[in-house]
């Protein structure tokens, strides 16, 4: 496994009386079960709670005198064992507690999670959560030098040296990939516009085992991607937020025997275009290129854990929605790099069509590559928040991936490492909701309605994208099936204000990635 990139080390360690930890964090559901080295935690527990009979709700600083650290966080989880619990409740204590930690003064806190019967990644789910909480924004961490990190380190804790050895690397490797997908998806619109995005890419994968080039030619966006050149048609007019495609790719050792083909919706930021963003609604919208920024993060997972056998290649369309006089506007008829022809309906629908031809573009790569499965994931909708609430992806998958079982697996895996999925299925009033309603068109773009007020709204958008690609053609029945799932993040990327999640990277890699180690 290679070096991961973050901003300070993550320490395995089987002992809790180490000089160099400042305040031990403990992340458990029943203190009370404590044992061995981790009686002395109990002690202090119990001790407080004769005065402090509330401590189990909070995140509280508990006296530890006998050890150098001084002082235990205790983050209870909550209960962990009826019907809606799930291992998300040890990655929300352990955020609570390294936060209170670091009010406290800690800057090199020891977290200890014990194992538990019920959860068997609980550990490292809640190293994540603590990571979460250590992280610095990136315009942070560039204009204000005093603020660059949080911590000098962060402790984790197992009983044996191996277990905390394999916690730290995985978790490092997969906290290098969140925070590059956290730095492009959470900058502003200036600071992440599109070139500065290749920019960032190309010092982040230099001398590394990613390969990326960039395409940023108008002419050649025009030739190849006529939709996303429409969406980027009034940005390129300012050099700065002219758009760029980003082509990302890696092949581990050995005879490759799966490939994923990744399309990320890399909007820099959404006014909506010419049916603009009124109302104050557009307050937000440079958080519009998650999805690409967490592609990039899977990329920097791929390069930090080198798994082999795999091969993985990436578009990110990186691409303003700017609004003026040269702005797309609904009416317009674009032919799709497939050959389909498109009525735009809604300008802020951008994010389809900046993918479509990308997605197109994969189709073809895919039908030349071992055993692929293809993906696109954008904060595509409203509606995908609407319908399922504001932390949890939606993926759905055509037929050949519905044989694969695409979906229900990614759930599975979200659900074991908290990176949790929904799951929504096409249907033919999907397909039948974008036909071209005159001869004109053979497809619609959208109407004209947002998304959280029509209906199936967040299923929809997947039909586009496969029929103007032409994706539509290698389903079950073709001679040339290609399975293909797309993910919905708008609910999962994070809140707003407040720090990305860097979904799905997390349930990517525990599909793709960790079978292979």
């Amino acid at each position: 496994m290679a070096a991961s990139s973050t901003p300070f080390p993550t320490v395995p360690t089987t002992e809790l009386c180490g000089s160099q930890w400042d305040g031990i964090v403990l992340v458990t559901d029943d203190p009370s079960k404590l044992d061995g080295s981790l009686e002395v935690l109990k002690e202090a527990i119990q001790t407080y709670k004769e005065v402090d009979s509330g401590a189990d709700g909070l995140a509280v600083v508990i006296p530890l005198p006998s050890l150098p650290a001084k002082r235990l966080i205790y983050a209870c989880t909550g209960p962990v064992t009826r019907d809606i619990d799930d291992v998300r409740r040890f990655y929300d204590a352990a955020v609570k507690g390294v936060q209170r930690a670091l009010k406290a003064g800690c800057k090199s806190p020891l977290l200890v999670c014990p194992a538990h019967p019920l959860y068997v990644h609980a550990r490292g789910v809640a190293t994540l959560g603590a990571l979460h909480a250590l992280y610095v924004p990136l315009e942070i961490r560039q204009d204000v030098p005093d603020r660059t990190t949080k911590a000098q380190q962060l402790g984790v804790w197992a009983v044996s040296e191996e277990t905390a050895n394999n916690i730290a690397k995985r978790v490092e490797a997969l906290e290098s990939g969140r925070i590059v997908a956290r730095d492009i998806g959470g900058s502003d619109p200036e600071r992440m516009a599109a070139p500065r995005v290749v920019e960032y890419l190309q010092e982040k994968f230099k001398d590394t085992a990613i390969k990326m080039r960039v395409t940023s030619d108008a002419a050649e966006f025009e030739e190849n991607y006529p939709l996303l050149a429409a969406v980027n048609r009034c940005a390129k007019a300012v050099s700065r937020h002219h758009g760029r495609l980003i082509h990302l790719e890696y092949t581990g050792e050995g005879e490759v025997d799966k490939t994923l083909l990744l399309v990320g919706k890399g909007i820099t930021y959404d006014t909506g275009g010419a049916d603009i963003k009124a109302g104050g609604v557009m307050a937000g919208m440079h958080r519009d290129k998650c999805g690409a920024a967490a592609v990039a993060g899977f990329f920097q997972v791929l390069n930090a854990i080198r798994p082999k056998k795999l091969r993985v290649l990436g578009m990110l369309a990186m691409v303003r929605n700017s609004v003026g006089a040269d702005s797309y506007v609904a009416d317009e008829l674009i032919t799709s790099r497939a050959g389909v022809r498109v009525r735009v309906g809604n300008t802020d629908a951008e994010g389809r069509m900046v993918m479509t031809d990308l997605l197109c573009e994969m189709k073809e790569r895919a039908l030349k590559e071992t055993n692929p499965e293809l993906f696109t994931i954008a904060t595509l909708t409203g509606h995908a928040i609407r319908a399922m609430g504001p932390n949890y992806s939606i993926i759905m998958d055509n037929g050949p991936a519905r044989k694969l079982q695409t979906a229900q697996q990614m759930q599975q895996v979200g659900h074991e490492f908290a990176d949790p999925f929904e799951i929504s299925t096409l249907r033919r009033e999907d397909f039948d909701f974008v036909r071209g309603p005159s001869e004109y068109e053979d497809v619609l773009q959208c109407n004209n309605q947002p998304s959280s007020a029509t209906p199936r709204g967040h299923q929809f958008p997947a039909a586009f994208m496969m029929q103007s690609s032409g994706l539509d053609k290698h389903g079950c029945d073709s001679a040339q099936p290609l399975p293909y799932s797309h993910m919905d993040i708008a609910g999962s990327s994070g809140p707003f204000p407040g720090v990305p999640t860097g979904a799905p990277i997390i349930a990517l890699a525990a599909k793709y990635i960790y079978p292979r180690l």
